[in-house]
């Protein structure tokens, strides 16, 4: 079906009248999952209609880092922190945590609206509610301005796009994970296409989109791109459109200047001339759409498995923690209470029951191949994380609603 037919298919169920949720992520398994995460009110004048939930370790080192962390639809922030381990490495390490969550009241599936132009722009709504967050956070706990950091997944990753081209001086790197570049869609439709078919960009035009976004003149935010060759929900070709995109911002070549294999998923790098790595793009092999969880290298278990939480062998979250370079230095009251492993949270039959609001998975085309394929080096066999697509997909089949 053309995707026109498809959004008028989407239009006949009940949940998605108004469809602007690009809610295709499913629910959070574990809503109440234990996180120390807790919500702070008065930051600003919150345009955007977003709630801050924050953790800060105790004892916090003396101009510590800062890390924002953006869910993805569906989920929520404490759920997600629960999923991805974010505040066990905050304490493990010494940094503080950020962790900014939309409410149903912005969008009926709780996506950050990175597609809608009243939210994307330089004080202007979610965007703007983010930073008044991170100011907040700054002020409060005495953040070094030089060492705050954003990560994402799916339209979290998509709305850290947002935030590196937005306000490019207030970031000193991101993390994308399963997202999109920033400035390639202004309305559902055009998401929707980016998100099937990552329509190919020059580099150029792609750098431009974030040039244009501040007046900002540099130093760039660095990048980390990650995505799975799996991924029927969000194009993997995304994360070339992305790697295109800041590459041409940092002047950089495209090809990649160092390729290794790390804990058996391909991982590209791209330095600047002082030997920095500025730019850096995982894929995460078989793997579909979220975060990929696995342990360290110290075999340390950093989250837990869950709906778009996927054992891939490789923890993104330990990883990017590292690209930011928060992992040089474990906090000494953290010595003592390292953290334990995780009890695996195993998939509902809810997750994966047919929801009207995950219908829009249908809108993946399985004839799209995954670009950018590599053959990783013989490693330990990992699980595959759960097709939700295809789940939807069988389902709509079942209940004779597609053939």
């Amino acid at each position: 079906m053309s995707l026109a037919k498809n959004v008028e298919f989407l239009r006949h169920f009940p949940k998605l009248n108004g469809f602007n949720g690009l809610g295709i992520y499913g629910r959070s398994t574990s809503p109440g999952a234990s996180s120390p995460l807790v919500e702070i009110s008065g930051f600003g004048t919150n345009p955007g209609a977003l709630k801050m939930f924050a953790y800060v370790p105790e004892p916090l080192p003396r101009a510590p880092a800062l890390v924002v962390v953006l869910h993805g639809c569906g989920q929520t922030a404490t759920a997600y922190d629960f999923g991805t381990g974010w505040s066990t490495l905050a304490k493990r390490y010494g940094f503080a945590l950020l962790m900014p969550e939309q409410q149903s009241a912005n969008n009926a599936n709780t996506c950050f609206n990175w597609f809608n132009p009243g939210d994307v722009a330089r004080g202007r709504g979610e965007a703007a509610s983010i930073r008044q967050m991170v100011a907040r956070m700054v002020a409060d706990h005495k953040i070094d301005p030089r060492r705050i950091y954003i990560t994402g997944l799916s339209a979290g990753g998509a709305m850290t796009s947002v935030m590196l081209a937005v306000y490019p001086e207030v970031f000193a790197g991101g993390a994308i994970i399963a997202g999109l570049p920033f400035g390639i869609a202004s309305n559902v439709r055009e998401a929707l296409g980016g998100m099937m078919q990552s329509t190919s960009r020059p580099a150029s035009k792609l750098g431009d989109l974030v040039r244009k976004a501040s007046k900002h003149k540099g130093p760039w935010p660095k990048v980390s791109v990650w995505h799975g060759t799996a991924d029927r929900t969000v194009n993997p070709g995304n994360a070339n459109e992305i790697v295109k995109q800041w590459l041409d911002v940092h002047g950089l070549p495209s090809a990649p200047m160092s390729g290794v294999d790390v804990d058996g998923h391909p991982r590209e790098v791209w330095w600047n001339a002082d030997g920095e790595t500025v730019v850096e793009s995982y894929t995460i092999t078989d793997m579909a759409h979220g975060t990929p969880l696995g342990l360290t290298g110290n075999d340390e278990p950093y989250g837990a498995e869950g709906a778009f939480l996927i054992e891939a062998g490789i923890s993104s979250s330990y990883h990017i923690a590292d690209f930011f370079g928060l992992t040089g230095r474990v906090n000494p009251a953290a010595e003592a209470t390292k953290p334990a492993p995780a009890s695996t949270v195993v998939p509902s039959a809810a997750t994966e029951s047919l929801q009207s609001s995950d219908l829009a998975a249908t809108l993946w085309s399985k004839s799209h191949k995954p670009v950018r394929q590599h053959n990783p080096a013989p490693s330990e066999p990992r699980r595959r994380g759960i097709d939700v697509g295809g789940v939807i997909t069988r389902a709509l089949t079942a209940a004779g609603l597609m053939k």
